[in-house]
């Protein structure tokens, strides 16, 4: 087997299943230490996330591409996914005054969670055809950004009536579309690598997205002295983490 292809299936199987699964062990803890750890885990994907699109995919697309183009394509993806998440997945409206009762909650996390892990599971195949270094730390930002939302995904099921295994199996089944979407990616970027640069800008769009648009904007909802410094201390961990990987490698 091509070594670049069984690194690639093993990140999709961490970046989605992998996530799933820890999450799972993580709900035998009680409420007050898996929402405590849940929220660490999102001040670390904000900085992950970050360095991941920064100082990793753009940088790549730009070897390979004009910067305007770059510049135009992360711009687009990120009202892309601005329009994605505000009409189609998160924003249908249940009643007159466009409010989702938690019961209609549950099909469209699950498929909203299915579309975005089919998104993942593209940049990981992509980032590794472009380098396994990439591919290594485009998948630890995944990881890291994907426990603390399959946490909340799991918060919404359950509320809905779902018992604990059948929230984990619909979970895992949403997060299995990384790995078809991945290996279906990997072999056809394989033949087409002119549009290599075009998925990596497109993908740190979605990267810089989930950080500004959904991480950071729940930090701010905190603003105690402490809890502001371990968040900025976690998003500079998270970014150096990736540093680390990338020019010490």
């Amino acid at each position: 087997m091509n070594p670049g292809f069984l690194y690639t299936l093993i990140a999709l199987f961490a970046g989605s299943i992998g996530s799933v699964a820890l999450v799972g062990l993580l709900l035998l803890l009680n409420d007050e230490k898996l929402q405590k750890i849940s929220t660490y885990l999102t001040y670390l994907a904000g900085g992950t996330l970050l360095g991941a699109a920064f100082l990793g995919m753009i940088p790549n697309a730009l070897n390979m591409l004009d910067a305007p183009k770059v510049l135009q394509l992360v711009l687009g993806g990120i009202m892309f996914f601005f329009v994605l998440e505000k009409i189609i997945l998160w924003r249908t409206c249940g009643n007159k005054d466009c409010e989702r009762h938690i019961n209609a909650a549950a099909p469209i996390i699950l498929i909203g969670d299915a579309f975005h892990n089919a998104i993942d599971g593209i940049v990981i195949a992509a980032s590794f055809l472009t380098s396994t270094e990439l591919g290594i730390f485009v998948t630890l930002s995944v990881v890291f950004h994907e426990i603390p939302q399959e946490l909340g995904d799991f918060g919404i099921l359950l509320k809905s009536g779902m018992s604990k295994k059948k929230a984990l199996f619909y979970n895992v089944l949403s997060g299995s579309s990384a790995i078809v979407t991945g290996i279906l990616a990997y072999f056809f970027m394989q033949q087409l690598k002119t549009y290599m640069p075009y998925a990596l800008a497109f993908s740190a769009s979605s990267f810089l997205y989930i950080a500004m648009a959904e991480l950071i904007p729940e930090m701010h909802k905190k603003s105690k002295t402490l809890e502001s410094i371990s968040q900025i201390l976690l998003i500079l961990t998270g970014i150096l983490f990736i540093y680390i990987i990338k020019f010490l490698h």
